[in-house]
């Protein structure tokens, strides 16, 4: 009898010493690595890129770490952010244009050097476009060490370190194609966090993200437009969008301001390939989002032309301009417009 007492007391004490079991807790950040529309530069501005950590506090959020879109500069803004390409996991292409893609090279040159792993390149399968040309994203990838073993390059550095693989950079591609359908498909996923793909319009073989983790989610549109490239329509917003976006906590968009409508002497014909801002807006309203993040902004903030060359009418604009045309649509979310290494973290500390 005294042992039970004596086991039940040792118990007791035990338990009243133990701290509580706590959870940890998940977090997501959402970054622009590159706010830039186009290829002209403007201001020091990095081109076209979002970065998405998912993980938990005691990691900073930090256990997954994927690139959507690579833009020039792409590697200083994530030496920026404490994030060396050999960390990401996976990176993403939403069309090949090169303000999107031609800081690719860099990412995985500088993980060559330094023998890091493979990594998936997620993209649209090859595209043969209207016109008659292929667009593909797979021999872009394939290609992108060429140059440098022309150069000798890699012979040298693989002399150096012969852990270096000898096809260079692309060696460290593993490839994932996809063909973008009308509705959402997964395309990707590790563990708890899976990434989905729509079609969208911009280019041919354009196609827009979406990420689900624990923590929350966030679409990532690209420089989607409406299927109807020329007005009368109702919305220069993707209906393909929209879809991929319904109850989604961020959404990361391109956007050309109405300034730069008819009259302003842009190409009618790019402004109707992008989304305005305004119908931005109404789109996030009627999904239910919390953010909208406005990237590869046209034209740039502070910026006196437009395109490199256009001068705008009334000058230039500042975020406010944004957030406003953003409002006008009734969206009471909150608004982040167009600023390289501008973050959202959910939850929120």
């Amino acid at each position: 009898m005294a042992k039970i007492a004596f086991a039940l007391t040792v118990f007791f004490l035990m338990s009243m010493a133990a701290p509580p079991t706590v959870e940890a807790a998940p977090c997501l950040i959402v970054t622009s690595t590159g706010t830039q529309s186009g290829p002209p530069v403007f201001n020091g501005l990095a081109g076209a890129g979002t970065l998405v950590r998912y993980g938990e506090d005691e990691n900073n959020c930090g256990a997954l770490t994927l690139q959507f879109d690579a833009g020039r500069g792409t590697n200083m803004r994530l030496s920026q952010l404490g994030v060396e390409p050999r960390q990401l996991n996976a990176i993403f292409f939403t069309h090949m244009h090169s303000d999107h893609t031609e800081g690719f090279p860099d990412i995985m040159l500088l993980r060559w050097h330094l023998s890091g792993p493979k990594i998936d390149v997620v993209c649209s399968s090859d595209t043969v476009s209207p016109l008659g040309f292929t667009i593909s994203c797979r021999k872009f990838v394939l290609h992108i060490g060429d140059a440098f073993i022309q150069s000798g390059e890699i012979a040298q550095r693989r002399s150096e370190d012969d852990r270096r693989l000898p096809g260079g950079p692309a060696d460290l591609a593993n490839m994932i194609t996809f063909e973008p359908r009308e509705e959402p498909q997964v395309v990707w996923s590790s563990g708890s966090v899976k990434v989905s793909a729509v079609r969208s319009t911009h280019i041919a073989g354009h196609a827009s993200y979406r990420v689900d983790t624990p923590a929350g989610s966030v679409v990532i549109g690209g420089d989607a437009s409406n299927d109807m490239l020329s007005p009368p329509r109702v919305t220069s917003t993707s209906d393909q969008v929209e879809k991929l976006a319904k109850g989604v906590d961020i959404i990361v968009h391109s956007t050309a301001h109405p300034v730069m409508g008819p009259n302003s002497g842009l190409p009618q014909g790019n402004f109707n390939r992008q989304s305005s801002a305004s119908d931005l807006g109404a789109l996030a309203k009627r999904v239910g989002a919390k953010y909208l993040m406005l990237t590869h902004l046209s034209p740039p903030i502070g910026a006196e032309l437009a395109y490199g060359a256009l001068k705008l009418p009334g000058g230039s604009l500042t975020e406010a301009d944004y957030r406003r045309a953003v409002e006008a649509s009734g969206f009471t979310g909150h608004v982040i417009a167009g600023t390289d290494l501008a973050s959202v973290r959910l939850p929120a500390k």
